[in-house]
């Protein structure tokens, strides 16, 4: 299984261009699902140059073998005329997809298909937030108006 993975705002927090703090259970969930399952990890990242340097430096300090780095595979030439900005990868993890970021664990559970995924942000974030509008629309929506 391959799966391309965000750095700022997925793997560490997002504190563009420095690097953030670690996510929570972020690294630790991507080397577990290499050593279990043997699943290939891409850093898909908006970074380049130095600063993605600096991101694939600290991938590989905490322990991260990567795949690839914004590519498909580690010799793909970005001047051949095939060459797709677009990564082909089975799952694709980032903090900026519909619904937000979920737990690291859900993200597990959900690939080792322990659960399935669900689009009721209620139980893909671990604290929803909505805003006033929305909770004004819910309420009235429940009551008997």
């Amino acid at each position: 299984m391959i799966i391309a993975v965000d750095f700022d705002g997925t793997i560490v927090t997002h504190e563009y261009p420095r690097i953030g703090k670690p996510i929570p259970f972020a690294l630790e969930t991507l080397k577990k699902l290499q050593s279990e399952d043997h699943c290939q990890i891409i850093l898909w990242t908006y970074r380049t140059g130095e600063l993605l340097e600096e991101a694939v430096e600290y991938c590989h300090s905490n322990g991260l073998e990567l795949y690839a780095v914004n590519s498909n595979h580690p010799e793909e030439e970005r001047d051949n005329a095939e060459y797709s900005r677009k990564i082909n990868a089975d799952i694709y993890i980032d903090d900026r997809n519909l619904g937000g970021l979920p737990d690291w664990g859900v993200i597990y559970a959900i690939i080792k298909g322990q659960t399935k995924p669900s689009y009721n942000n209620e139980f893909l974030l671990a604290k929803p937030k909505k805003n006033w509008l929305i909770r004004l629309g819910e309420r009235l929506q429940s009551s008997d108006y």
